[in-house]
């Protein structure tokens, strides 16, 4: 089949790679002219693992880029809306980028087409797009759908090609059998809802998620209190079927560009209707107070953080990918330089992205220039290089050998044998 994608962030790059390296001809569109023109050429502009080498597989055969929606449309069959929509003022998410897109693709429809709601909309979305389609052509057949996606960064290109299920939500059953022709390579679950269904699927799918998170890191603040280890009790937690290990793992937070944003369009969604999400809200005061908390254990562990040399491995808000969007990581270090400490920071691909927030940031090189003179080595994500140091060495350049794993990624038994003091989220 023949696709436009609009937009190509992460959504977007990922969806029309995966859908070229299935065989269709896809277009990726975008604004940005120095983005189409590298990603042409074959450079990926995001941090995704597995993507490089789908653009070098299908870059040129089956997959493009431009910024020319009229003929990217016009060539089309079926059109995915993937750009981008941030949290507005108000809490709820902004559609303009979304309108935007949909009076472009109004410009250019001749002939059947299925316009694909991708990115993550409120409920409501597919009949918006809808109407400022009609009110901008005259007697053009088309379909608007929902079709969200539940790519996870860092896994993104796996779970789009092997997902646990895919949502259409639509009451055209001409575009349901055409999507479902579409999705067929994936051999998955296809569930067929009507749009406003499948508009909330998505946002009570992560919603519930970053409550599992909010909730771990909960427990994690009592096992502490009462001498537990918060890994035994989610391991054991874990083993109910109806519970599973997933999304378990205490931390600092969660962040990135969906839980965060999606937690509070749906808060706002939940108050536009007359109902007041205490659940929600209350996830999401818990998610900062997990930030503030660990900021907490920092100063007390060195008695103060004015003048104290705190070494910071990660950056983004999880590992493999360098989106450091709402990152509890970045938040923490604003509020320790704001407190006055000097930070010196290590990520090994959200370098760049995280300096732009945090102007006056001390950037490491590596792992263990960071840890040089430190005060206290600070653990944010759980990249696995930071995990296979040799931390031997780290204690060598450390100035003392304090460790706060906010992640519980490393082995407090092994580290203590070396000499160092540690302390994780819950243990």
């Amino acid at each position: 089949m023949k696709i436009a994608v609009i937009g190509t962030g992460y959504v977007g790059l990922v969806t029309g790679a995966c859908f070229a390296d299935l065989g269709h001809t896809v277009v990726g569109v975008d604004k940005d002219e120095e983005k189409i023109q590298r990603l042409n050429r074959g450079e990926v502009t995001i941090y995704e693992v597995g993507l490089p080498e789908l653009l070098s597989r299908s870059l040129g055969r089956t997959l493009a880029f431009t910024s020319d929606t009229d003929e990217a449309v016009r060539s089309s069959e079926i059109v995915f809306i993937t750009v981008g929509t941030p949290q507005g003022e108000e809490g709820g998410a902004d559609m303009s980028y979304v309108i935007k897109a949909a009076s472009e693709i109004a410009a250019s429809i001749k002939g059947y087409k299925i316009i694909v709601n991708k990115s993550t909309m409120p409920v409501g979305s597919t009949r918006l797009v809808e109407r400022v389609i009609k009110e901008k052509t005259e007697g053009e057949e088309f379909d608007v759908i929902s079709n969200p996606e539940f790519l996870r960064e860092g896994t993104a290109v796996r779970d789009f090609m092997s997902p646990d299920r895919i949502v259409i939500g639509t009451e055209s059953q001409k575009a349901a059998g055409i999507m479902a022709e579409l999705y067929r390579p994936l051999n998955a679950p296809l569930f067929i809802t009507d749009p406003a269904s499948a508009e909330m699927i998505k946002y009570s799918s992560n919603a519930f998620l970053a409550t599992k998170v909010s909730f771990i890191n909960a427990i994690a603040n009592i096992c502490e209190a009462v001498d537990a280890d918060v890994k035994e009790v989610a391991m054991g937690m874990g083993y109910d079927h109806r519970i599973g290990f997933e999304f378990l793992r205490s931390g600092p937070g969660f962040g990135g560009s969906c839980f965060p944003k999606d937690c509070q369009a749906l808060i706002e969604i939940a108050r536009g209707s007359g109902y007041h999400f205490h659940l929600l809200e209350g996830v999401m005061r818990v998610n900062q107070e997990q930030i503030r908390l660990t900021v907490k254990k920092v100063e007390r562990r060195l008695g103060g953080l004015a003048g104290k040399n705190v070494a910071v491995w990660g950056l983004a808000f999880k590992a493999n990918t360098d989106d450091v969007r709402d990152s509890p990581a970045v938040e923490i270090v604003r509020l320790l330089m704001q407190g006055v400490a000097k930070v010196r920071a290590y990520d090994p691909q959200a370098m760049d992205n995280a300096c732009e927030l945090l102007p006056g940031l001390e950037c490491a090189h590596d792992a263990i220039e960071a840890a040089a003179g430190a005060d206290l080595l600070l653990i944010l994500t759980d990249w696995d290089e930071l995990k296979m140091q040799d931390f031997r060495r780290v204690g060598e350049v450390m100035k003392s050998r304090e460790i706060l794993d906010a992640r519980n990624c490393l082995e407090p038994l092994a580290l203590r044998r070396l000499g160092f003091n540690y302390e994780g989220i819950g243990r």
